[in-house]
């Protein structure tokens, strides 16, 4: 079918009419095209602004008119790069003038190369500016909102100085590892702690190298490298975190802890608990000695007696039970300073007494103390022992231009004979040396079965003698005193006498010594005294009266 001109509907040659088919085919394509590339201008992220050679704009999209809040009414292609200027200067969204807006983007619109530079709206917001020329003359700009990516930066930034700062002031040394074994932070503390250099732990060091690096350094005195990457490796293997004690060479002591961090790697923090350490095991000391002597003391003592009788193969051994004679005669003269120093002269010679390295001497308090004696070689052993005490002890304690008189008395019961438990054996020792303080002074005596009862009937006396005196239960003979000369009696010998309501006469031999260890014999003297005086003041003149009185 033959082609219609348009102006007058006359038939158009074929070869005419097939240049004019081309044509509105490249206008259809052409307007397609456009229509692409407006779709993909106004659908970018960013903002987008096009000029010619003139400075003239000939396209933007809806995200340039946005960030800086311009009217598309008057934002049209034609209008000029300094009127755009101008018009975000009058809605109040440029920080600056026209002119300077203008002067400032200029250079970069002028390079013939990208350029990229940053600007701040009067809101605070920050755009990033990016420029391109064309070839034809003019250029595009790519503008972005990067407040929110510089708010997150400048979060970042701070959150890191936060992280450096708590890093630097750390009391504890610290080093990171990432999930493939490499250090990723190490603190200022960790180098200070260890006195090395950041050249001797570089980051991107592995845990192993680290701790050779420690042994190479003389650090770690002793250390399993491949024992302490296999901790390691199980810890992280079970998510838990583990400590180890590090003695280094210069004395100190440090607490390393390994913590696995989420997402892989770990934490590793070390503190130096040198001082902690001392302070636990002075305390640690002082709840297991006595603070006078240096000694260990009851609960110590019971732990290693426990502890021995506790192994099924525990083999005899001796109990001593230690007490002073005449110490108390020491304080009532010299004070208790001079006492606190024989007590710690005679815990010296008591461990000097000691020729085996596993016995062990205590103090259980005031005058009294107890020995351990291990590998009992049978009763000759003991006594051995018991012999070398008394002969040790009883040699005169000289302090400056003083000289202390004292002696022991020893109470020994051997296990398994005498008992079983510890609480059997203290006790049955307590009750020999019961036996040999009776007897007299510097005296040990063994744990024998008929003992008990004799030292239940001691104690009793004891109880019975404390109460005496206020029941009014003594009393006093006066004994002649005669003059061999004359045949004359010149005075009377004061006597002692208890009659004890359930004891019947008690002699003077049975109570004088137990009111002597007891201390009773002060009372009962400055009663006998008075009693006597009192009785002498009727008798005629010229008799005395002689009164016994202890030191």
């Amino acid at each position: 079918m033959p082609v219609a001109d348009a102006k007058d509907g006359s038939a158009v040659p074929k070869r005419e009419a097939e240049g004019m088919d081309r044509s509105r085919h490249m206008e259809d394509e052409l307007r397609e095209q456009n229509q692409r590339f407006s779709a993909a201008v106004e659908n970018m992220s960013h903002g987008l602004c096009m000029f010619d050679a003139d400075e003239r704009m000939i396209i933007c999209n809806g995200n340039y008119l946005h960030i800086f809040c311009l009217d598309a009414r008057v934002i049209r292609p034609g209008i000029r790069f300094l009127d755009i200027l101008r018009h975000s200067v009058d809605i109040g969204v440029a920080s600056q003038t026209a002119d300077e807006l203008y002067a400032i983007r200029k250079p970069y619109i002028d390079q013939a190369k990208p350029s990229t530079y940053e600007e701040t709206l009067s809101d605070g917001r920050i755009v990033s500016i990016s420029h391109r020329p064309l070839a034809l003359g003019g250029w595009v700009s790519i503008y972005e909102d990067i407040t929110e990516q510089r708010r997150a930066q400048e979060d970042l930034k701070e959150q890191h100085r936060r992280f450096d700062a708590a890093l630097a002031n750390m009391s504890q040394g610290l080093l990171m590892y990432d999930a493939d074994g490499k250090m990723i932070v190490r603190n200022r503390r960790f180098l200070e702690l260890y006195k090395v250099t950041p050249a001797d732990f570089p980051l991107g060091t592995t845990h192993r190298d680290a701790l050779e690096r420690l042994l190479e350094l003389g650090i770690y005195t002793k250390i399993d490298v491949d024992s302490e990457v296999a901790k390691t490796e199980a810890c992280l293997a079970a998510a838990k975190m583990h400590s180890a004690y590090r003695h280094l060479t210069d004395g100190r002591t440090v607490l390393v802890t390994r913590r696995p961090m989420d997402g892989g790697g770990w934490v590793v923090t070390f503190d130096d608990v040198t001082e902690r350490r001392r302070t636990e095991e002075r305390m640690t000391h002082l709840a297991h000695h006595d603070t006078l002597t240096g000694l260990p003391n009851r609960s110590m003592f019971r732990e290693r007696l426990d502890l021995a009788l506790e192994d099924t193969a525990a083999t005899p051994l001796a109990i001593f039970s230690l007490d002073l004679d005449r110490f108390k005669a020491v304080n009532d003269t010299w004070g208790h300073p001079a006492g606190d120093w024989l007590l710690k002269s005679v815990a010296e010679r008591l461990q000097r007494c000691l020729h085996n390295e596993n016995d062990v001497v205590a103090r259980f308090g005031g005058d009294e103390f107890v020995i351990i004696q291990f590998n009992f070689k049978g009763i000759a052993n003991a006594e051995k022992l018991a012999k070398r005490i008394v002969e040790t002890i009883g040699k005169p304690f000289r302090d400056k231009s003083r000289e202390m008189h004292i002696g022991i008395s020893l109470g020994i019961a051997v296990f398994p004979n005498d008992g079983g438990d510890a609480d059997t054996l203290l006790r049955n020792a307590d009750t020999a040396l019961y036996r040999a303080k009776s007897e007299g002074r510097n005296l040990y005596r063994f744990f024998e079965p008929g003992m008990d009862a004799m030292v239940q009937a001691r104690r009793a006396l004891e109880v019975d003698l404390g109460t005496a005196l206020s029941r009014q239960e003594f009393d006093l003979d006066f004994q002649p005193i005669m003059n061999i000369a004359s045949g004359e009696i010149v005075g009377a010998e004061a006597l002692m006498r208890w009659h004890s309501p359930e004891r019947g006469m008690v002699a003077p031999d049975s109570f004088i010594p137990v009111a002597e260890e007891t201390g009773l014999i002060v009372p009962l003297g400055e009663w006998a005294l008075r009693k006597a005086c009192t009785a002498a003041a009727r008798w005629p003149a010229g008799l005395r009266v002689a009164v016994n009185v202890s030191a």
